[in-house]
């Protein structure tokens, strides 16, 4: 189906951020860091978990992907808002915006399962421990990890394929910065009820049923951790499950501020969707190497191992 045949204008204007040039300048130097920060935590995460043997669990397995999924996340939508915050044709596609559409969605309902899939993860180990090994299985983790992109590509298909049969004609501006879905509703000339209500549905199940797992889990892990007559055990039981609780508050917390919002190009709306977008990435592997004394020892070993390894090619190279 010819994205042409359905549309009369043939790009969007992102209106952005902010329309006064000095400010979209610090903007730039602002983000640029930010997304290099994030690609290099993410990358050194799946390094340093696929080099250390001690992080192979299925816990430090999940994290991997949650890394390279917050990579791209960010990868979605960050380099576009670079590019336009330097150049003054702020546009996209037709076709650029309803890709970034469905990457926003793979990647936003893929992290969202994961994280209810870890959360089950913390749950078996800290209410199972003596059947950690043999509940997580390495079929199970794999299985819960495909399971996960599998329904955010579901969601995202579904979602993005009806987009592609929306009239935009007219208004041809974006109060935001990225492409997202409610925000190409209102530039739509043609009727939206199926595109709408299978948003609402699709969101409300997915969003709605990884919570309910999230929330069963805690239930079950917090009810565990008060049985636990030591504070000292009660303390070490918790901190095993802290950083990932942080994780899911900041994303959950974001995506229901921004999503719950209505669309209209606001400084708050705006403020939820770059801590939405940009910020989390950012932030997960740091909860994760700061929170978590496992991934510290594990950095410092990569690290040794990289010091001692240059060390040995100098030495080679001076001889």
């Amino acid at each position: 189906m010819a994205l042409g045949n359905h549309s009369t204008i043939g790009n969007f204007v992102l209106l952005g951020l902010s329309a006064d040039p000095q400010i979209q300048a610090l903007l730039f130097v602002l983000f640029l860091g930010i997304y290099i920060l994030t690609l290099m935590g993410n990358l050194w995460m799946l390094l340093v978990i696929r080099t250390d043997p001690q992080l192979h669990t299925p816990m430090y397995f999940f994290l991997s992907h949650l890394s390279f999924l917050d990579f791209c996340f960010s990868s979605a939508t960050v380099p576009k808002l670079l590019e336009n915050l330097l150049s003054q044709r702020k546009t996209i596609s037709v076709g650029g915006c309803l890709a970034q559409v469905f990457f926003v969605f793979e990647f936003g309902g893929t992290e969202a399962c994961l994280l209810s899939a870890m959360a089950y993860d913390r749950y078996v180990a800290i209410c199972h421990p003596l059947h950690y090994g043999q509940m997580m299985s390495n079929q199970l983790c794999k299985g819960l990890v495909w399971g996960s992109w599998g329904l955010g590509f579901l969601d995202a298909f579904i979602n993005a394929l009806l987009a592609m049969n929306l009239d935009f004609c007219e208004d041809d501006s974006i109060p935001h910065f990225s492409c997202e879905l409610p925000s190409l509703f209102p530039l739509s000339c043609s009727s939206i009820t199926t595109n709408f209500i299978v948003l609402l549905c699709s969101s409300v199940l997915h969003a709605l049923g990884t919570c309910l797992l999230i929330i069963v889990s805690y239930a079950c892990i917090v009810s565990t951790i008060l049985s636990i007559t030591s504070s000292s055990g009660r303390g070490k039981a918790f901190s095993t499950c802290s950083s990932h609780l942080t994780a899911v508050l900041l994303y959950y917390g974001s995506a229901f501020l921004r999503y719950l919002m209505p669309t209209s190009g606001s400084p708050l709306e705006l403020i939820f969707s770059v801590q939405y977008n940009v910020i989390t990435p950012l932030v997960n592997p740091l909860i994760y190497s700061l929170k978590n004394n496992e991934v510290k020892a594990a950095v410092r070993r990569t690290l040794k191992k990289y010091l001692q390894l240059t060390n040995h090619t100098q030495a080679v190279m001076c001889k």
